[in-house]
């Protein structure tokens, strides 16, 4: 999506990201250009093959075991992170970008506008069992998906006169009840992440310039799939970024842009 859009010339004033969408919101606010594009592209293939979330079920088990509440440490993607993002500090970014976590201590969203930029992305990419809180100036948080999973509001909040939203892909996908004790959970959290996408949507000006992109996949990944939790990309990454690619350029032909 994003380089359909860099190719067409629709270059960002303002990035907002939510979780995984921060890691890729702060990579084009570092540097809006095709370059940064396949450069991120590139890191996203490389996680797959690297130690990011590497380690056996023992060992992320036992990860378990130690800590308690999450499979991951964080160290990994931190490195991953610093050695991508090539500037430190969120107001020195060229774009305008923030990011929304969850405050456990303030049970509210929190969005980063300054600061350390990959504590930010951590912070804000921080799945609850997955990877562990990030404290960042003595509070902790996780990942923003919890508050504020598609963040059209904030956009508008800061001044956005249009709008393209990029997402992962499962809300064109039905819900059913829950048929296991680990659908519950996530049932519970599609409902209020969609919930509140819609309802921000709805309460847009008629205005505004919205245009949500396309994924161009063939199936949107199934919400209650624990597989969709994984922090991995599949074997297939470059082929799902093409299908993205192609369909976004196709999106944006039909609405002349």
């Amino acid at each position: 999506m994003l380089r359909a859009l860099i190719e067409r010339g629709v270059v960002p004033d303002l990035v907002v990201g939510t979780s995984v969408g921060a890691i890729n919101g702060a990579a084009v606010a570092s540097a809006p250009t095709l370059a940064m594009i396949e450069r991120l592209a590139a890191t996203w293939s490389d996680i797959e093959r690297s130690d990011v979330f590497a380690g056996s079920i023992l060992g992320r088990l036992a990860t378990l075991a130690r800590t308690r509440t999450h499979l991951h440490g964080n160290d990994a993607l931190r490195a991953t992170l610093t050695e991508a993002l090539p500037i430190a500090l969120i107001e020195d970014l060229p774009v305008h970008f923030e990011c929304v976590a969850a405050s456990i201590e303030g049970a509210s969203e929190h969005w980063f506008s300054s600061g350390a930029l990959v504590d930010a992305v951590l912070a804000s990419a921080a799945v609850p069992g997955i990877l562990p809180p990030v404290e960042v100036g003595g509070e902790h948080f996780i990942d923003g998906g919890i508050v504020n999973s598609i963040p059209v509001d904030r956009a508008v909040q800061l001044g956005a006169t249009r709008i393209f939203v990029m997402h992962v892909g499962r809300l064109d996908q039905p819900l059913e009840p829950p048929r296991w004790p680990w659908e519950v959970a996530l049932v519970a959290f599609e409902i209020a992440r969609r919930h509140r996408f819609l309802g921000d949507l709805a309460s847009l000006p008629g205005s505004l310039d919205v245009h949500v992109l396309p994924t161009g996949q063939p199936e949107p990944p199934k919400y209650n799939d624990l597989s969709a939790l994984r922090y991995r990309v599949s074997e297939n990454a470059g082929e799902s970024i093409d299908r993205a690619h192609t369909a976004s350029l196709a999106y944006l032909d039909e609405h002349g842009l």
